[in-house]
């Protein structure tokens, strides 16, 4: 089992800056992808940033250079820096966690947490 709690949301405006983290304990894979989603109001959820145990990252294509996703691995604390902000940006924020495949990160994570509010005024 692995939890995951996430904390750092917020309300900011457009332009401003917000960290989120992302506090895992239990069990800990040695392979591992770890990732941020987000859901707004009447939308899907969707992918925002994922990082795994080989270093690789990604992000959706909407908040490439202005988010960056990071791992503190003697933390077992995974980040989100959002700079940039928009207001397109308001969603609930989940962090997830899984296995790292022979594919690469799964599109359906095992492990998620409950989430954390992000607000963008303009």
């Amino acid at each position: 089992q692995v939890q995951l709690v996430e904390s750092g949301g917020g309300s900011v405006q457009a332009g401003g800056s917000l960290r989120l983290s992302c506090a895992a304990s239990g069990y800990m894979y040695s392979t591992y992808c770890m990732g941020w989603f987000r859901q707004a109001p009447g939308k899907e959820r969707e992918g925002v940033a994922s990082v795994a145990s080989d270093g690789k990252t990604r992000y959706t294509d909407s908040v490439k250079g202005r988010f960056t996703i990071s791992l503190d691995s003697a933390k077992n604390t995974l980040y989100l820096q959002m700079n940039s902000a928009k207001p397109d940006d308001t969603a609930m924020y989940y962090c997830a966690a899984d296995t790292l495949r022979w594919f690469g990160c799964p599109i359906v994570y095992k492990y998620w947490g409950q989430g954390t509010q992000v607000t963008v005024s303009s």
